[in-house]
């Protein structure tokens, strides 16, 4: 009989273990028993806490858009400005963060959009995420931006961070966060300055 308490602690240790495998091997070759072992756990482990390996993935997966999220609620904490271009600024950031951006991370997340087209849980799990970019994105441009433009800005801006993101995982070299925050702040920068243009033309 599991301790008590040892759940969450097992839980984590084997998403963990996932990441490890699928940046060693990638996901297809990411087996129970691999990352079992990697975990110091028993292949029964799994099953009792996720059921099959495609539980493990989505468990891990959500855990990866829980720290996303988490980063961009921290930095939203400390904000001394509550202007929506300090927003924006929190969502480039925490979508570049270290933790999205590690290798074991970005493999990850590249396996898991390549599988999400052929399970139906993961794939619902993609379009969460895909949502509350754009709608966090279009809710800060909503503020200076009539309804269409702040919806074009805000697809615009996802597509670009989640782009640089793709080329920088893809790149081979690590990941230059700094140049891909820069490019995003300046297609922000041109969006915003839209309403600025038209609040002088008026």
């Amino acid at each position: 009989m599991p301790k008590v308490g040892m759940q969450p602690i097992r839980r984590q240790q084997l998403i963990e273990a996932t990441l490890q495998a699928v940046d060693q091997v990638g996901m297809g070759d990411a087996s129970i028993a691999l990352i079992a072992r990697l975990a110091g756990v028993s292949n029964g482990i799994i099953s009792h806490y996720f059921q099959d390996k495609n539980g493990l993935i989505a468990a891990t997966m959500r855990y990866l858009m829980s720290v996303l999220s988490e980063n961009v609620t921290a930095r939203r904490q400390v904000l001394g400005d509550d202007s929506p271009r300090a927003h924006l600024q929190v969502i480039i950031e925490g979508n570049f963060d270290a933790s999205q951006v590690n290798g074991p991370a970005m493999k990850t997340w590249l396996a898991f959009w390549a599988t999400s087209m052929h399970q139906p849980s993961l794939h619902r799990l993609q379009r969460i995420n895909d949502h509350r970019l754009y709608s966090n994105l279009c809710c800060q441009f909503r503020r200076v931006l009539p309804l269409d433009q702040a919806r074009s800005a805000a697809r615009g801006l996802a597509a670009l961070i989640d782009g640089l993101w793709l080329r920088g995982a893809l790149s081979g070299d690590a990941f230059d966060t700094e140049q891909a925050q820069r490019i995003a702040y300046e297609y922000m920068d041109i969006q915003l300055a839209k309403q600025e243009c038209k609040s002088t033309s008026a």
